[in-house]
């Protein structure tokens, strides 16, 4: 049987102004790499204040004459079953928000570092329609672990392929993000997905 190969992919393929630019250091590739989690984050957490927690309605002791700390309440928050004080309400505001020129710079650089690593190649898969094409895909191309497929447009044959496929993440051009990338094993990008990096990235560079 013959040995399947990795396919490979001519480097003048990938502009250098996108999978070649200088990383110097990686606190923006951070910086945007948290603002995607902050901003997919949804405040849950909810506390009851004092006033909301059933109970204590009345005074546990009068104010004078027993030699202890007047209080007027058994549910004020030092007091065990009381409210919480500060505490979430679920209207918090996670969101991290970063400059669209600080974006496209860090998925330049987050795609330099995948080029460098050989996690990237361009390849066309339009042909799958189902979810053993897919599987045949990954195994034809020797793809295994987590692998981020970028298209140019998610069609319904393409997400019928892929859905039900574990390691697969599809993921449109232009909603590409450095969280993606770095959490990739294998990125394959389509040929037609290159040509809207190309314009998304180096347009606005421009």
């Amino acid at each position: 049987m013959a040995e399947i190969t990795k396919p490979t992919v001519n480097k003048t393929t990938l502009p250098k102004e996108i999978f070649g630019v200088d990383v110097n250091n990686h606190e923006l590739l951070k910086l945007a790499y948290d603002s995607f989690l902050a901003n997919s984050r949804t405040a849950h957490a909810v506390t009851k204040k004092r006033g909301e927690v059933s109970g204590g309605g009345k005074k546990p002791w009068r104010q004078k004459g027993t030699g202890r700390a007047r209080f007027g309440s058994s549910r004020n928050p030092i007091w065990r079953s009381g409210g919480i004080a500060f505490g979430p309400t679920g209207n918090e505001n996670h969101m991290k928000k970063l400059s669209t020129t600080s974006k496209r710079v860090a998925l330049r650089q987050a795609l330099t570092l995948a080029h460098k690593a050989n996690k990237v190649i361009v390849q066309d898969f339009a042909t799958m329609g189902k979810t053993k094409d897919a599987i045949g895909f990954l195994s034809n191309n020797n793809l295994d672990r987590k692998v981020l497929l970028v298209v140019d447009e998610k069609t319904p044959q393409i997400l019928r392929a892929t859905n039900n496929v574990q390691n697969i993440l599809l993921v449109s051009a232009n909603y590409l993000s450095v969280y993606y990338i770095l959490n990739a094993d294998h990125i394959v990008l389509s040929t037609k997905s290159v040509d809207i990096i190309k314009t998304w990235l180096l347009g606005a560079k421009k």
